[in-house]
């Protein structure tokens, strides 16, 4: 048969007119440019666009062009400086995904992501590998950072925005990693054995939602195993979950694999092998020659493909910019983070600061080294990152300058001896900006900055990225030197009645509960992006609210989390590789038992009413809130939820009002069913905020007859300000509803 030129309309006639082995490289990366046993890290690719993460191989023949990948899910990832040219290619350091989930704003996350598909179209992009959508199983987790929350439907509901955003500018987004990638020890292989109810309510439910709500163009297949199976060459994960029983109708890829079992792969239904290796085209003729691989799941992976090509601006001949409009987007940076910040403490309404104020002594490297984002293929290559320093200047505030002329010369030097001590091993460390060690401050060089300053602000930062969880050690807890600092600051600012301000510079949570005494304020900013500086300054001088609200618990210790005992825990390669030697699987590295079940997060600590250091949802204001009229009814499929809420202080401010349901007789406590953000309220001003949940979304997973089940009954409804705050609660009666679905990916007995 002929060869055709690919249009929209003619797909069936170009896929019968291919080759075998068309077809085969069709399903194949052409992003490799290293080995098979690489597994390409990012930034190899320098075809089309230097630094994308991929691409896909050209069929000029056929009119097939090749389109372009790049990482995310925080901006676009390419290189910013390419070899031949003086121009400057840098993306928008947008904040991190726990910020961006922080605002509990659907509307402003799609903005975001808005903001982020323009750039990958202007950089001559089609897909962004993002948003990240696992769940924080855990706060050790490395990549947490990336993630919404610990909560599904929270997860979910940001995640589905940001698709929309992106998708809304012509590119596609590729929410990751489906599924259950919960930690980053032993990543491409870990077995994460769970039950089935924690799969499907935990960590199946999120991506879940997405795909119903946002249908994405793709979706990448994590490196791990679920109870005993690569996800990608499970069948059931790949086709009969997310085709079959979700509806997605997308094109999913692996996440950048070397070469595994490429015939189960296809037939899984994985349509695009990343980052691409010629054995894996070898394997798929071959596979189809001697019976073992079907042509029929050949062709339905390419006819995804061929859809999904058609679709793209390179095929659309797009004719893409270099300049998006840097400027813009880092307005939206700047507002967005700000609605992510969460106040923890503010003691006596020291924030925001007092007109007075005009001088601040500011304590810790990360005030001079603001991190924007994490590292690996998280990162952005930003034009610039606004410090603490700049952020306050530009708000009227200054630093005083022997403190600030210290760090600021220390954090050269501490750079530079950091990247010459590096393992070689720790490859992400070049990429993004790596934690620099503290600076130890005498007890003098405090008693001068107290005599010159009218505040003290301290940061503390925590760095983090994939390849490597973090640590309780040095990490999660303080180290000996960040407690030394915290508590001689407070005690010689306090002795003088100048207040003490922490600012957490993490994209994770870190133990608070030994020294928040000692801070009359603290405000997690978390990785806030480009203008993070800026953004502080805007709340901690009161041009913004904050309005954020955790989107995890924050433990007083990591082993509260009953997680932790199933978690990985630092082991050196000298270690592992004597352990790997004994030939016997090594626990939580080779396999992770999830023995903690459904109870992750505040489903564990509201559950069994164990103390913590702030509760999911949790976020103080610089205004106070009244919630009344609340209501709830069954309509159709539908359970609508309406409160009122009032700005009842003396500033404006938003309010994120958080709904729980209780089940008579379930496994937990209580569940997020429901939330919604007001406008920014003035003072005595109200709004009527309205949800509405699908009945099938209140539903539970029964493991004996495997389906969704919602039994007849009365149910409880709880209007929040935290899983901790309950401020009304409402009842309705609901009939039963059953949804089965297959009984697969299921434990091994």
């Amino acid at each position: 048969m002929r060869a055709q030129l690919l249009h929209p309309d003619n797909i069936d006639a170009v896929l019968a007119s291919m080759t075998l082995e068309q077809k085969a490289q069709l399903l194949v990366g052409g992003g490799n440019d290293g080995f098979a046993g690489s597994g390409a890290m990012l930034g190899h690719q320098k075809r089309l666009v230097a630094g994308a993460a991929g691409i896909t191989v050209e069929m000029a023949g056929l009119g097939i062009p090749s389109i372009v990948m790049a990482d995310g899910p925080a901006g676009v990832h390419i290189d910013s400086v390419r070899e031949g040219t003086d121009k400057t290619y840098f993306a928008t350091g947008f904040p991190i995904g726990t910020a961006l989930a922080s605002t509990w704003n659907t509307e402003l996350v799609e903005q975001v992501g808005q903001a982020i598909g323009n750039e990958t179209r202007e950089y001559g992009c089609d897909i962004i590998l993002g948003p990240g959508m696992n769940l924080h199983r855990n706060p050790l987790c490395g990549r947490n950072f990336e993630y919404y929350s610990e909560d599904p439907i929270l997860t979910g509901k940001i995640g589905a925005a940001m698709v929309r955003g992106i998708q809304s500018q012509g590119v596609g987004a590729c929410p990751k990693h489906y599924a259950v990638n919960s930690q980053e020890s032993d990543r491409t292989k870990v077995d994460e054995r769970l039950s089935a109810k924690a799969l499907r309510e935990l960590y199946l439910r999120g991506f879940e939602i997405m795909v119903r709500e946002a249908k994405p163009w793709t979706i990448m297949s994590s490196y791990n195993q679920i109870n005993g199976e690569f996800v990608q060459q499970s069948y059931d994960a790949l086709t009969t979950i997310l085709r079959r029983e979700w509806g997605f109708d997308g094109v999913v890829l692996t996440d950048w694999t070397g070469v595994r079992n490429t015939a189960a792969q296809v037939h899984a239904g994985n349509d695009l092998m990343m980052p691409g290796y010629p054995q894996q085209v070898q394997d798929i003729i071959a596979a189809v020659g001697n019976g073992t691989l079907a042509i029929a799941d050949v062709d339905t992976c390419v006819r995804g493909m061929l859809e999904l090509i058609v679709r793209t601006p390179r095929y659309k001949a797009y004719p893409y910019s270099d300049r998006p409009d840097l400027a813009a987007h880092a307005a939206i940076t700047r507002q967005s983070a700000t609605e992510g910040m969460v106040l923890l403490k503010n003691d006596g309404d020291t924030l925001p600061l007092r007109p007075e104020i005009r001088t601040v002594a500011l304590f810790g490297v990360n005030s001079y080294d603001f991190a924007s984002g994490g590292l690996g293929s998280g990162c952005v290559n930003t034009p610039y990152v606004v410090d603490m320093v700049a952020g306050l200047r530009n708000a009227g505030i200054s630093t005083t300058p022997l403190i600030t002329d210290i760090y600021q010369s220390y954090i050269p030097f501490a750079t530079k001896k950091l990247r010459a001590d590096k393992d070689p091993l720790m490859w992400f460390l070049d990429q993004g900006q790596p934690k620099l060690p503290e600076m130890e401050v005498s007890d003098r060089l405090i008693e001068t900055e107290v005599t010159q300053a009218d505040a003290a602000i301290i940061t503390l930062g925590r760095q983090a990225g994939e390849g490597m969880d973090r640590t309780i050690e040095d990490d999660f807890n303080l180290t000996a030197g960040e407690h030394r600092l915290i508590r001689r600051v407070s005690e010689i600012f306090r002795r003088e009645g100048k207040p003490v301000i922490v600012i957490i510079n993490s994209g994770s949570v870190i133990e608070t509960a030994s020294w928040q005494a000692y801070a009359d304020a603290i405000l997690v900013a978390w990785q806030p992006g480009e203008e993070g500086g800026n953004s502080v300054a805007d709340v901690l001088t009161g041009k913004v609210s904050p309005s954020g609200k955790l989107t995890m618990t924050w433990p007083v210790a990591c082993s509260d989390h009953p997680s932790t005992r199933n978690f990985p825990q630092p082991m050196s390669l000298y270690d592992y590789k004597e352990r790997a030697n004994w030939g016997c699987p090594i626990e939580f590295v080779h396999y992770t038992n999830h023995a903690e079940g459904v109870y992750v997060g505040y489903r564990h600590f509201d559950t069994f009413d164990r103390p913590v250091a702030y509760p999911f949802g949790f976020g103080l204001s610089y205004t106070s809130f009244e919630y009344s009229r609340a209501t709830a009814k069954l309509q159709g499929d539908e359970v609508v939820l309406s409160v009122t809420v009032r700005n009842a202080g003396e500033r404006s401010g938003k309010e994120i009002v958080q709904v729980y349901m209780t089940i008579p007789g379930g496994a937990v406590a209580h569940e997020l069913k429901a939330f919604a953000k007001t406008r920014e309220l003035q003072p005595g001003e109200s709004e009527t905020l309205t949800m509405r949940v699908p009945v099938r979304l209140l539903a539970s997973f029964d493991e004996t007859d495997s389906r969704w089940l919602l039994p007849k009954g009365e149910y409880s409804f709880a209007f929040a300000a935290s899983s901790r705050d309950i401020r009304l609660t409402q009842k309705v009666r609901l009939n039963q509803y059953t949804e089965p679905v297959h009984p697969v990916l299921l434990p091994e007995e």
